[in-house]
């Protein structure tokens, strides 16, 4: 009877272990993907710094363009209005807005040699080229931790404690529909 006992209490100790376990993986998977998001939101929120500076040297050289400097003006409004948020979607569609509204200033650039020849502009460029890099980097960092949590949420035995942890799947960053195709400059 006493043996019967004992492997009772060391089935409940073993499942409380094996909770603590599942609670603290799933946390701290779930707070990896957290600041994989903010590591975008880092990146997103250094382009948008960069491109104020890059606006006023296009400008001088392009000043009758307005509607281009506009266009990048709400486009960097809405990325800091994204990375504000925590809905995935909305800071890949601001993503892409300001990356084509950028596609369009590169191009006005591209008609004036003497700006292309600008060591400013060359140096806004290279850094903003930088920080492309570290986004892409970035959004490849969340997939990773995205795709480690939602396969620790799906299965056994750490589906069993997700609710428990107060963790689900989460959405991966990916570019909007309308967005796959390179985009195209139009004036």
């Amino acid at each position: 009877m006493i043996w019967l006992l004992l492997v009772i209490i060391g089935l409940v100790v073993a499942f409380a272990l094996l909770a603590v376990v599942a609670f603290n993986k799933l946390r701290t998977q779930d707070i990896a993907a957290q600041e994989a998001l903010g590591g975008i939101d880092v990146q997103l929120t250094r382009r948008a710094d960069l491109i104020p500076n890059l606006v006023s040297t296009v400008k001088g050289y392009a000043s009758h363009e307005s509607g281009v400097f506009q266009a990048v003006t709400e486009a960097r409004a809405r990325v800091s209005k994204a990375a504000e948020g925590t809905d995935v979607a909305e800071k890949s569609q601001a993503e892409a807005a300001l990356s084509q509204a950028l596609v369009n200033v590169m191009a006005v650039a591209e008609a004036y040699p003497e700006l292309k020849a600008s060591a400013n502009f060359a140096q806004l460029q290279q850094q903003l080229a930088e920080t492309e890099n570290q986004l892409s980097f970035a959004r490849q960092y969340y997939n990773d931790a995205v795709a480690t949590l939602n396969k620790l949420v799906a299965t056994i035995p750490w589906m069993l404690f997700a609710g428990m942890a107060n963790v689900s799947k989460r959405d991966f960053y990916e570019a909007p529909k309308e967005h796959s195709t390179a985009p195209t400059v139009e004036f």
